[in-house]
């Protein structure tokens, strides 16, 4: 998943020659195959198939070998039907040395605007798609694979937005997925005065899909704010700033936990940690934000009031039974208000003041960020744990406390007591 023009179909066009014909280089570690493979290779159109998956891997039409399969590797070809200078299908040599099984791995091409009921039949033993596929002609070249076991390597820029397809990738993170980001600034074939070129010519509301490969929400980003501009590299925070933390209940969605530091004297809020993680337990969480001290206070929500079906305790006793220093009340604002769009309003006014920064090695934040997003105007509530803990914790920044000196912290309060 990456930018315009970085490399990311020569990067997997590189993988796909090593498959077809055996040849993997001392250095490669992923997975090989020992003999000949049946294996097909898809742009969007016809025509973007020809230019991008097969000039890759073959070279230009009567320029065999100028790809990344060598010549030699070549036996024969066969053209498309109706698609000037569009190859149907490569012989390619398999093998050649060692304990490697020679053989004739068979590559087809295709093409998403041919539709499903094309791609059905086969047994594939991997198969490329270049630049995002319709979800069922996704599905069915997976299935295609269901046999071999893949791999399914997928190479595109999400302009799209957030479909099923990328969804898939970025937020059910299925078993056995991975995504490798390529962003403008990895590459070296542009000078950094070519690549702040790049990004500004491009829409600000494209700038993430077309510079860094992250889905774009078009004009529906809540926080339509560039990473550089609130990212900051970690530090040791000074004790004389107050801190406090959020917590975002959950277990079918993840339980998640932000801390924030706050510069009083500026006015700065720092995200300096959090924590995301599904079906934890108040003891599980509980355990894995140990680390920040239990001298920190925790700001929840309105739902922390509710009653478990089965102790029948209410929800945030329970996370304060279980070691996490609660504060009494639910979030509100100062007067007492509670409404999201106006945390998410302050949050926005002090992201774009240069009031709100966040630790750069904080990947999961930074995930849940740039995939936030309205749709018909209304906040789409998915994936947005982190994010709402740092909301709570910010709109209860008045509680927020220092860490007291060591030698005269008192113990936390016994259970019991709760809530007056």
């Amino acid at each position: 998943m990456a930018g315009n023009q970085l490399g990311k179909t020569l990067s997997a066009g590189a993988e796909v020659a090593m498959h077809l014909t055996g040849r993997y280089p001392d250095w490669w570690e992923g997975r090989e195959f020992v003999k000949s493979i049946s294996a097909w290779a898809s742009g969007v159109t016809g025509e973007t198939t020809r230019d991008n998956p097969q000039r890759i891997l073959y070279g230009p039409l009567g320029q065999a070998g100028t790809g990344m399969i060598p010549k030699a590797c070549i036996k024969d070809f066969s053209m498309k039907r109706g698609a000037p200078n569009a190859l149907d299908t490569i012989i390619v040599r398999h093998g050649g040395g060692g304990d490697v099984q020679a053989g004739e791995s068979l590559l087809g091409f295709k093409s998403n605007d041919q539709g499903r009921e094309k791609w059905q039949g086969p047994t594939l033993d991997l198969v490329w798609f270049d630049e995002e596929h319709d979800e069922d002609v996704y599905t069915e070249g997976l299935t295609r694979t269901n046999v071999a076991m893949g791999p399914i390597l997928f190479t595109f820029t999400p302009l799209k937005g957030m479909t099923n397809v990328v969804k898939r990738y970025l937020i059910d993170k299925v078993p056995g997925t991975h995504i490798t980001n390529m962003t403008i600034d990895d590459v070296d074939h542009y000078t950094d005065e070519e690549k702040a070129a790049i990004i500004a010519s491009y829409p600000i509301h494209e700038r993430a899909a077309r510079a860094k490969g992250i889905p774009t929400m078009g004009s529906g980003r809540v926080y339509p704010v560039e990473e550089e501009y609130i990212k900051c590299e970690a530090f040791a925070i000074p004790p004389h700033w107050p801190q406090l933390a959020g917590i975002d209940f959950g277990w079918d969605h993840p339980s998640a936990g932000t801390r924030i530091a706050w510069d009083r004297d500026n006015d700065i809020i720092y995200i300096i940690a959090c924590h995301r993680a599904r079906e934890q337990t108040p003891t599980m969480f509980s355990a894995a934000v140990k680390g920040w001290g239990n001298w920190i206070k925790w700001a929840w929500p309105h739902d922390g009031l509710q009653h478990d079906k089965g102790s029948g305790e209410q929800l945030a006793k329970q996370y304060k039974d279980a070691g996490l220093n609660m504060l009494p009340e639910r979030s509100t604002f100062d007067d007492g208000s509670n409404g999201v769009e106006a945390g998410v309003t302050d949050i926005l006014e002090r992201m774009q003041q240069g009031r709100l920064k966040v630790f750069s090695h904080l990947n999961d934040w930074f995930e849940e960020f740039n995939l936030y997003h309205r749709k018909d105007g209304l906040i789409v509530k998915k994936n947005d744990d982190i994010l709402s803990a740092m909301r709570y914790a910010i709109m209860m920044k008045r509680f927020a406390c220092v860490q007291p000196n060591k030698r005269k912290q008192m113990p936390l309060p016994q259970a019991g007591g709760w809530m007056g």
